[in-house]
């Protein structure tokens, strides 16, 4: 699965022991691979400061403004932009960007979505804090402001390439359905030459006309005499699709419109399309310069997703570890004495009893949210959270789920 639990609990002797005793248990009935979560020690603060901080954190990772009711960030956060914002919804983002750029399956995608070199999974299980770029010396709200920064700056230059990436394609791609149609609407330019028309005459004029599969015959016998001044022996199949042909018929100018009606009375449709060798040129020109552009920008800008998707799911994993560590000492209290663990369940299945397995551990923790996983009537007092929101310990899910 790529679903995480990270979990902490005090550090004393009685909590490690059931720490211990939760390895034993979920490892018999294979419930989830767990594995220890290194978290560095932080510059505390006030208490009054991680609270803040908690707020802040939260709306980093998941949650988005409108959700936290219009809360105003700190004077110090960079405003994040957009209507809603967390580094996962960055992250989802920036994945299916990387599908769309590359224009194949996912298989192939994910071997672009790495962190720092390896796939994700053995980013989180393997997860090292990056001492050189969140200084574990620096005040929190320094951390925590560094990363809003950061991901704010990769957000913004995510939709400035995007965006060029995307009206680039989409232009490129409605001239592609225009030579991908059938014969009623797609360009004829790729399908036409020079020899096909009579040009530059007084009198003459070449047409086009669609002729049904089941009509060639017809078309070959009566066109001549659908209206006076047909060119004799003048038609010629130029081209075809499922449902039919394009055929050319040379006539003279002063008959076009009632050729057009003799035409269409006999299910022979007239195209509208007059010989225009400047028109033609620039279209294929066109073509052939948006393809060498999209050539152009395609390797820079994968180059930059993958460079800059790493930065952001490394940074939203080091919001989880800023998490976990607040919230242990807002919970467990100071000093800081708490182990952190990732688990990792072996199968959706096997939640149900996971989460059992984990409120029978560590109940002692706290009762009334022990008690409140049972019963979903029990209320945690002076908490503003269901009972599905709230355990004896420590918890924040990571889902690893990108591009579902």
């Amino acid at each position: 699965m790529s679903e995480f639990w990270l979990i902490s609990a005090p550090g004393d002797k009685e909590n490690l022991q059931a720490l211990e005793r939760m390895n034993s248990v979920t490892s018999k009935s294979n419930l989830s691979h767990n594995t220890k979560f290194a978290i560095p020690d932080f510059k505390v603060g006030t208490l009054d400061s991680l609270v803040g901080l908690s707020d802040e954190l939260g709306k980093l990772d998941t949650f988005a403004e409108s959700k936290m009711g219009g809360v105003v960030l700190p004077a110090s956060t960079p405003r994040l932009t957009g209507s809603f914002f967390s580094p996962q919804s960055l992250i989802k983002r920036m994945a299916q960007s990387v599908v769309e750029v590359m224009e194949d399956s996912k298989g192939k995608v994910h071997e672009n979505l790495l962190a720092n070199g390896v796939d994700l999974t053995s980013f989180v299980t393997h997860f090292e804090w990056d001492m050189a770029k969140y200084p574990a010396k620096q005040p929190l709200v320094s951390v925590v402001d560094t990363l809003a920064k950061q991901l704010a700056q990769i957000e913004t230059d995510l939709k400035s390439r995007t965006a060029a990436y995307s009206v680039l394609k989409a232009n490129l791609e409605n001239l592609e359905k225009k030579s991908t149609g059938n014969l009623f609407t797609r360009t004829l330019s790729d399908i036409v030459s020079k020899e096909d028309f009579v040009l530059d005459s007084e009198y003459l004029i070449t047409l086009l006309v669609i002729v049904p599969k089941s009509s060639y015959v017809q078309w070959q016998k009566t066109y001549e005499s659908l209206s006076d001044m047909v060119v004799p022996r003048s038609t010629k199949l130029i081209a075809e699709d499922n449902e039919g042909g394009l055929f050319t018929v040379t006539l003279f100018r002063k008959v076009i419109e009632d050729f057009k009606v003799k035409a269409k009375e006999n299910k022979f449709i007239v195209r509208e399309f007059y010989y225009d060798e400047k028109e033609i040129k620039r279209e294929r020109e066109e073509m052939t310069r948006l393809l060498s552009d999209k050539k152009q920008q395609y390797g820079p800008l994968l180059r930059w997703l993958k460079v800059n998707f790493s930065e952001a799911f490394i940074a939203w994993i080091h919001i989880k570890a800023l998490r976990v560590f607040v919230e242990s000492v807002l919970r467990y209290g100071l000093p800081v004495n708490f182990q952190a663990v990732l688990l990792q369940p072996h199968k959706k299945s096997a939640t149900k009893r996971l989460r059992e397995v984990l409120n029978s551990v560590f109940r002692h923790l706290d009762e009334v949210a022990a008690a409140s996983i049972l019963d979903a009537s029990v209320e945690i007092p002076g908490l503003q959270l269901s009972n599905q929101d709230y355990f004896p310990y420590v918890y924040f899910h990571i889902d690893l789920s990108l591009l579902d």
